[in-house]
């Protein structure tokens, strides 16, 4: 048997684990069904990969929260209902029961294989599946597959990136772990950053917000960071059938399961940024510190979302973030980091994959090893469609007559943009 490469629960994000509280305390007897999408569907796997996947997955079932690790959860997010936490005290996934796993022979002489996932059970037993899995299959592919690269120099490029970003003044949190290359990289990255900050840690410890990773935050004695995902919002349109409104409730559960106080970062895109805006008056304004951007044009976002702030609510200029997540390199937080300073917002960065999965092939130094483009989504919930309408063609989610059924409702108007292609999301 192969060693574990999740060791612990922490090795997620955040907002899985306020996600699962959420969930835990609102929807305890909801069923789902997830399903793993490769986006990236060029690149495939060989019989090795399939076998450490099948190996690892098996693992995950001998996870259980340690007594310090709750006892640190209590204390770097006080707002976890306590109930909640009592109930980590004996959690445990299932995969033989709850996962779903096949490998697809598209060439035998070739050894290339598509992965077929897919995760079912309630949703507070299963919702911690969807980072590990896919921590799993991308160190999987790199393990494997595409084995032309090394960690020569992660540190170092890590902390040329942080130092880049401080002297902009940009702040920013690392998101890196669900396409990370192994665990390993996100780990040395962690370590290249926090040589940055320790430099001149009272003025960058201000601007480094955290990580997404709590294992890494508790290791490295920085802020776990997180918002809120896709998953909340559709998982409540599912359950409800009232899409129009999905983003209200999906903030009313929210701020009732944790105080107003805790809202955090709201995510506008589930089903377009238009029709989240439309909800996003007081109290919901007053509650949320800001928006999180996650597909789309960020220019054209950053435009709509100022004027929706500054213009139609009248708040004052720079109340308000706008937290910029989706495919980011240190050049484009730069650049988004001046529009949205000059539209009245104020810019801070989840930056991921430019991170935890930047590497050129060892062969040829110039060429990217670029990577996988992969996805778990809620495919079900009670039987219902779980489907996502974002600002980005290419990452709407979910059954095809429900998604037009949805568009029609909402009055959603497709806007294609130029940065959108998934298939080659990170190749730059």
């Amino acid at each position: 048997m192969a060693a574990r490469t999740i060791t612990t629960f922490l090795d997620t994000d955040l907002y899985k684990l306020t996600m699962h509280a959420a969930v835990f305390a609102n929807f305890p007897q909801a069923e789902v069904v997830y399903k793993y999408t490769n986006r990236s569907a060029q690149y495939t796997f060989n019989e090795d990969a399939v076998k450490w996947i099948r190996e690892q997955l098996k693992l995950l079932g001998q996870l259980k929260f340690e007594d310090d690790e709750i006892e640190y959860l209590k204390t770097e997010i006080p707002y976890l209902p306590q109930s909640y936490l009592e109930h980590l005290s004996t959690f445990t996934l299932k995969p033989e029961e709850q996962v779903y796993f096949k490998a697809e022979e598209i060439s035998s002489s070739n050894d290339c294989y598509n992965l077929h996932l897919e995760i079912k059970g309630k949703w507070k037993d299963t919702i911690l599946y969807e980072i590990p899995v896919l921590s799993i299959i991308s160190e999987a592919y790199f393990k494997f597959v595409d084995t032309d690269w090394d960690y020569k120099g992660q540190i170092e490029q890590a902390k040329d990136k942080a130092e880049e970003l401080f002297k902009n003044q940009i702040s920013f949190s690392e998101f890196g772990t669900r396409r990370r290359r192994s665990n390993k990289t996100q780990d040395l990255v962690m370590q290249g950053i926090c040589e940055a900050v320790n430099e001149s840690p009272e003025q960058r410890s201000k601007l480094f917000l955290g990580t997404s990773n709590v294992m890494y935050a508790k290791k490295y004695g920085v802020k776990p960071i997180g918002t809120v995902a896709h998953e909340w919002v559709m998982g409540i349109a599912a359950i409800t059938g009232d899409y129009v409104n999905a983003n209200k409730s999906s903030m009313d559960y929210w701020i009732n399961t944790f105080g107003s106080a805790n809202a955090g970062l709201a995510l506008t895109d589930t089903f377009g940024t238009d029709n989240f805006l439309q909800t996003f008056k007081p109290p919901y304004s007053d509650c949320y510190i800001g928006v999180r951007q996650d597909s789309g044009d960020p220019i054209k976002y950053t435009k709509k979302v100022a004027h929706h702030c500054l213009d139609v609510l009248k708040l004052p200029k720079y109340s308000k973030f706008i937290c910029y997540s989706d495919s980011l390199n240190i050049e484009k937080a730069i650049a988004y980091s001046h529009v949205a300073l000059e539209n009245g917002m104020k810019p801070t960065f989840g930056i991921g994959t430019n991170l935890t999965n930047d590497f050129h092939r060892k062969s040829q130094p110039t060429v990217k090893s670029e990577p996988l483009n992969i996805v778990i989504k809620l495919l079900e919930v009670n039987g219902n469609h779980a489907i996502k309408i974002s600002d980005n063609l290419g990452k709407n989610m979910g059954d095809p007559k429900t998604v037009e059924k949805v568009k029609s409702e909402l009055g959603y108007v497709e806007s294609p943009w130029s940065g959108g292609n998934e298939a080659h999301r990170y190749a730059n």
